[in-house]
Formats: structure tokens, C-alpha cells, sequence
């Protein structure tokens, strides 16, 4: 089943070139069926870039899909033009009054601030505390995902000696965790942060099921017993290209940066690198809008609320 996305949204063009099941917003008003409403609240300062990247994963299962776009009304974007937010673009205040089957917050490259010092923390908050009687799962992504871990059960990240920035290997904690099902035992999942979480900060937390992690990357995802709140401190996202640009771009700047490592062939920033995550990256979003969405939300979008408890199963 396709995503239904606006006519006229750049993503649209971009998945419909890579042959992508799109449907527009005239064909999806024809199906008798409820689609799944997921938000995504943007906070990458290239905004088109990821909104593509997301819709792309969300649109490989058999589910349909009614994205939702986000960005904080307290923030005044520097990397996407006004034109695009205003007609592609929701704040939390204009869906406040909706539920939501699922949520996605993104990374944002403020790791290294405070979170108290992050201009629209206050508003993130707000969106964090509305999810959780709002909304049926939400999926944080790097530092969503430390953000999320912070406002949620009050555990800190911590500054890195340098930047942790490279293709890493991960193992499967749970091997039955829905969330990973389909995983080969190991797996490759992008990072580019500053910062991270401790795992024994999160081990202090019974609540909190640890699912994967990296001998190198540390803590990669990890999750709420209800699945309710999902933290992904990697970037399964990422296109083939991104760590290269990010490369490139603080090469640019005169910024001290280390090659990416496991990424370019022979570490050579000239080779095409390796794409080596694509398809769990497909695999973890398909896992997570099949199990922890599709599987979890009720049909009635109203009986959503803080005491909802997700049929999830055992996963232990």
C-alpha cells in the first residue's frame, strides 16, 4: 500500500523517480479505508531531505500512510524556505486537538547544548507530554531519542571524547522484540553525534528494555516495556550519501573531522561508499508501523489516551 502524500510536496517527485508506490492525496480519497495518521516532527535544519528519507521508509509496507508534517513554531528555520513550511508544514498547536496512530521526532544537530538551552525545548515538551495521551507509539531518532530519554525518565547523555561518526555494527539484545524481527544477528546502522547514552543510566530504569547495541556505538535502540516510547540513537535513515556530505561539509568549514569509518571503500573519500543498512532500515520501520502502530492502535482514534496500553504481546 502506497504513502499518501500532497500533490505538489518535492518528496513526492523524488520517491515516484525511484519507482515508489505514491499516492496523491485524489486517489487516496477514493479507498474505503483508514489510513494510519503518522506525525513527524522535523527538526533537521534540511527539512526536504528528511521528510524524502522518512516517507521512503514509510512507504515499503502493505500499509497506507497519512503523513502529518511538523516543525516548532518557536524556531525560525535557516535551511528551509518559509514557502515550504507554510504549505507543507503543521506546529503542534494546529493538531493539538487530533490523535495520532504514531509519531516520529527527529535528530537535530544541538547535541552538544543543554537541552534547557534549545530554543524550542519548551515546545518539545509540550509535544512529548501531548504524545503521550495523543498519540499510540512514537519513534525518536538520535536526539529525539536523548531528548526523549531526558523529558521521559530523566536520563542525561553525556559528551564524547570526539565525534562518533561511521557505519558500526550492532547486535540484537532481544531476539524476540518485535521491533527487530527479520534482524540478521548483526546489523549496520549509521552514526553522526557528539554525544550518547549510557546504557547502564538506562539499565536503571526497569521500564526500559535494552534492544540493541554496538561494541563500538554503545547504546543503539532501546524501548518502553509497551513499546510506547521507542529510542533509535542511530541514523537507519540516512541515504547512501549523507555521512559523505556531512563529511564534506565540515571539511568546507576548516572543522577537525575524521574520515567516517567502516564507510568509504579503502577510506578513500573519493569511492562511491557502501550502502550496507538499506534494508533493515526498511525492515525496522515496516516492524515498527506493523507491530507497534498498525497492530497496537485502536480504529477509534479517541480511545487513545494515557492510560491506553497497546495489545504489544510478550516480548521477554
Amino acid at each position: 500500500m502506497p504513502i499518501k502524500i500532497p500533490n505538489d510536496l518535492p518528496a513526492a517527485e523524488t520517491l515516484l523517480k525511484e519507482h515508489v508506490f505514491v499516492m496523491n492525496e485524489n486517489m487516496a480519497f477514493h479507498q474505503d479505508i483508514r489510513p494510519l495518521k503518522i506525525a513527524i516532527m522535523n527538526l533537521m535544519p534540511t527539512k526536504i531531505v528528511t521528510e524524502t528519507q522518512l516517507l521512503r521508509l514509510l512507504s515499503n509496507t502493505p500499509l497506507q500512510v497519512e503523513p502529518t508534517l511538523l516543525h516548532p513554531a518557536t524556531h525560525v528555520s535557516k535551511n528551509t524556505s518559509l514557502s515550504h513550511l507554510n504549505a507543507f508544514y503543521l506546529t503542534l498547536d494546529d493538531v493539538k486537538d487530533q490523535k495520532f496512530d504514531g509519531l516520529i521526532i527527529t535528530g537535530a544537530p544541538v547535541e552538544q547544548m543543554p537541552f534547557e538551552e534549545v530554543g524550542y525545548w519548551e515546545e518539545l515538551c509540550r509535544l512529548m507530554e501531548w504524545s503521550r495521551k495523543n498519540v499510540t507509539t512514537t519513534f525518536h531518532i538520535c536526539w529525539g531519542a536523548q531528548a526523549g530519554l531526558y523529558y521521559h525518565y530523566g536520563i542525561d547523555k553525556y559528551q564524547m571524547d570526539k565525534k562518533l561518526f561511521g557505519i558500526f555494527e550492532h547486535k540484537s539484545h532481544n531476539r524476540v522484540a518485535r521491533l527487530l524481527r527479520g534482524f540478521d544477528d548483526c546489523f549496520y546502522v549509521p552514526h553522526s553525534r557528539y554525544t550518547g547514552v549510557k546504557m547502564e543510566d538506562v539499565e536503571k530504569h526497569p521500564e526500559l528494555d535494552i534492544l540493541a547495541t554496538s561494541d563500538e556505538a554503545g547504546l543503539c535502540i532501546c524501548a518502553s516495556h509497551d513499546r510506547r516510547q521507542i529510542f533509535m540513537l542511530g541514523h537507519l535513515e540516512y541515504d547512501r550519501d549523507t555521512l559523505k556530505i556531512e563529511y564534506q561539509r565540515d571539511k568546507e568549514k576548516g572543522l577537525e573531522i575524521d574520515i567516517p569509518q567502516n564507510y568509504f571503500p579503502n577510506n578513500d573519500p573519493m569511492a562511491k561508499p557502501y550502502f550496507k543498512w538499506k534494508s533493515h532500515a526498511y525492515l525496522l520501520y515496516a516492524n515498527w508501523l506493523n507491530y507497534y502502530v498498525y497492530q497496537a492502535t485502536p480504529y477509534d482514534l479517541s480511545d487513545i489516551n494515557m492510560e491506553f496500553k497497546p495489545p504489544v504481546g510478550h516480548e521477554k
